[in-house]
């Protein structure tokens, strides 16, 4: 066969068909990918108002608002979600979810719905203990699937801080407070506004005084002092004027005749949750809290062999302290004011000194009307102490932390071992606000399977780099939210992040997640409970601006309908509020068709690092309405 050279036609030939051959893979493969990036960028334009706009009607348009700027979804977008607050909207009855059906709106009577707490089916259980003011949630015969209406008038609360000291009355038009505790300055109406005064039982020179006294006993200034919990908190003053001073308190009290306490708490953009101390744990891991605080709460802290305190003692951190005022601390000065003879005054205090030595806590101070004892560092000494205290005994449960439907324990909770009398049990913490971004001691010791320290600092820039992402769509940083709940908040990084703006954030950690992080986020500094998200939450309605759920369908979606779930989203978020839902694309594709029957305006947006990741972001906006002024409450 004769030898073919380069340069003779078949050759040429053969050459030419292959670069025909290349140039016509590289020009179909740019088109793939440009058609490709054309649709993802397509998908990223913000939708035209959901569906139901033709039954959302704008009335008296404000020419000053409507041109004010609006945040944009992104480059190129040429519209974007409205994150501004207007008022302005009104429901319709007339149907133009265009093929959805929409969920209903519920009466006005359902308008303050607590679907755990209801007390209507509180009064089916017994009251000895206050089991009956404990969470109690409804059968699924019992469930109501309509969204929870806002009351006529209502408006988007003040930004903080004027948040802390005024509320619309409107918004929770309840004045038994302002009447029942008028001589106390928690409340005050003052025409279509709340004023809150920072006044209480125990400190009638208002809750700054109160705290400042305090300050004089024990150091509240240096940083050692992060996280706190108030029982029994009333509209949550005390954790109000903490906060100036860099201390977060959980703030939790029952849904009980002192109607709304903790709605007026988180309507000032204070932490507050409903709940109660009862049979059940609090919803809180071991080793939580810097500081806990009781003032006049009427706790019975000695009864049931001191089952209370006990509890107490399992949320300290080794070193916090807990502070009493109230009966029957100064019981010689104030026994005529609280019609109670000195004789029972005083048995009650030995009884609760009793129980306190016998947990192995140490008398700081009393002075006036406050006593304060603090928890040892670490049980060292406590096995001596519980010799001559036999009762408590210590707990045998394997898991302290354990706390969701768990029945508290007359028990003093072991903390971990230590090698001398000078360390803290389970690690130290740094001081505020270094402590946010320090790698936790259930981390840096290994407490927590599968977090180290390396993914620490992993997890730590990677909720850096979303924030900003966040922040190009919303208005994290213009004060627009106060309210914030994370709904899976793995090790806290979401909260860490926000922690130079003016918002706090609720970490709850799903009791369905792989693992127990929640003690870590205490260790940071930050507060947060333990949730089920096929239950409803432990909150009025409208009480958070802003949710983030990451992945948190993901996780429940084989569990229970995610359409209950995103329907106590509904009932939780504030009018024009924002939730930010990161998940698969099929699952957010789901999400989005139940949140246009639900009046949302969302759409879907690519992950951080671009289109080619399977993970998408939702964001939506609940739209404005409320109930018609002439609905009948009954």
């Amino acid at each position: 066969m004769p030898k073919e050279y380069p340069a003779s036609p078949k050759a040429q030939q053969l050459q030419e068909s292959k670069k025909q051959r290349l140039t016509y893979i590289l020009l179909v493969s740019a088109l793939c990918i440009a058609f490709y990036v054309l649709g993802a960028w397509q998908n990223t334009t913000l939708p035209k108002p959901v569906g139901n706009s033709a039954a959302i009607t704008r009335v008296d348009c404000d020419p000053a608002t409507s041109s004010a700027s609006v945040p944009s979804f992104g480059p190129g977008s040429g519209e974007a979600l409205d994150f501004d607050a207007h008022h302005r909207l009104t429901i319709n009855d007339t149907d133009g979810s265009g093929g959805l059906q929409q969920f209903p709106a519920c009466p006005l009577n359902f308008s303050e719905y607590t679907p755990c707490e209801d007390r209507t089916r509180g009064r089916r259980f017994d009251r000895a203990m206050l089991v009956y003011r404990e969470r109690h949630c409804p059968g699924k015969d019992e469930q109501v699937r309509c969204l929870i209406p806002a009351p006529p008038g209502y408006k988007t609360p003040f930004k903080w801080p004027k948040s802390r000291d005024y509320a619309y009355f409107n918004n929770i038009p309840h004045k038994e407070l302002s009447i029942e505790k008028a001589v106390q300055n928690w409340i005050q109406v003052e025409g279509d506004k709340f004023r809150f005064p920072g006044g209480g039982t125990m400190f009638p020179r208002g809750a700054d005084a109160y705290i400042d006294d305090i300050n004089k006993l024990i150091s509240l200034s240096d940083g050692q002092i992060r996280t706190a919990v108030d029982t029994g908190c009333g509209v949550a003053s005390w954790g109000a004027y903490l906060l100036k001073r860099n201390i977060i308190a959980m703030s939790f009290a029952p849904r009980d005749t002192h109607e709304a306490q903790v709605q007026f708490a988180l309507e000032r953009g204070v932490p507050a949750i409903i709940g109660v101390m009862g049979k059940h744990r609090l919803p809180y891991p071991s080793r939580a809290f810097d500081m806990a605080h009781c003032s006049r709460c009427l706790i019975p802290w000695y009864a049931h062999d001191g089952l209370y305190l006990a509890e107490v003692d399992r949320i300290l951190r080794p070193g916090g302290y807990w502070i009493l005022s109230g009966p029957p601390i100064n019981w010689k000065t104030h026994h005529q004011g609280w019609e109670r003879t000195k004789d029972d005054l005083k048995q009650e205090q030995d009884k609760i000194e009793d129980v306190a030595r016998s947990l192995c806590w140490n008398k700081v101070v009393e002075k006036r009307d406050l006593s304060i004892w603090q928890k040892p560092k670490n049980h060292l000494e406590c096995a001596n102490i519980k010799k001559t205290y036999k009762t408590p005994h210590i707990c045998k449960s394997d898991n302290p932390d354990a706390a969701w439907y768990r029945q508290m324990e007359a028990c003093v909770t072991p903390l971990p071992e230590v090698s001398n009398q000078g360390e803290v049990a389970g690690g130290a913490v740094e001081k505020w606000p270094e402590r946010a971004f320090t790698v936790p001691p259930r981390i840096r010791r290994g407490m927590i399977p599968g977090l180290d320290a390396k993914k620490f600092d992993e997890d730590k820039k990677l909720w850096e780099k979303r924030i900003a992402y966040y922040k190009r769509t919303i208005p994290i940083a213009e004060s627009r939210y106060r309210n914030v709940m994370d709904m899976n908040a793995n090790m806290g990084g979401f909260a860490a992040s926000l922690v130079k703006y003016p918002v706090w954030v609720m970490n709850v950690v799903p009791v369905n997640s792989d693992r127990d992080t929640l003690g870590a986020i205490y260790e940071r500094g930050f507060i947060g409970t333990y949730q089920d998200w096929c239950e409803a939450f432990s909150t009025y309605p409208r009480t958070y601006d802003l949710l983030h759920a990451d992945n948190l369908f993901s996780i429940y979606q084989d569990r229970c309908d995610i359409t209950d779930i995103l329907l106590e989203m509904d009932r939780i978020l504030r009018p024009e509020g924002t939730a930010i839902i990161r998940d698969t694309v099929d699952v957010l594709t789901k999400v989005q068709a139940i949140t246009k029957r639900m009046r949302w305006e969302s759409r879907i947006m690519d992950h951080e690092d671009g289109p080619f990741n399977p993970e998408k972001v939702l964001m939506a906006v609940k739209t404005y309405w409320t109930a018609k002024p002439s609905e009948d409450q009954n």
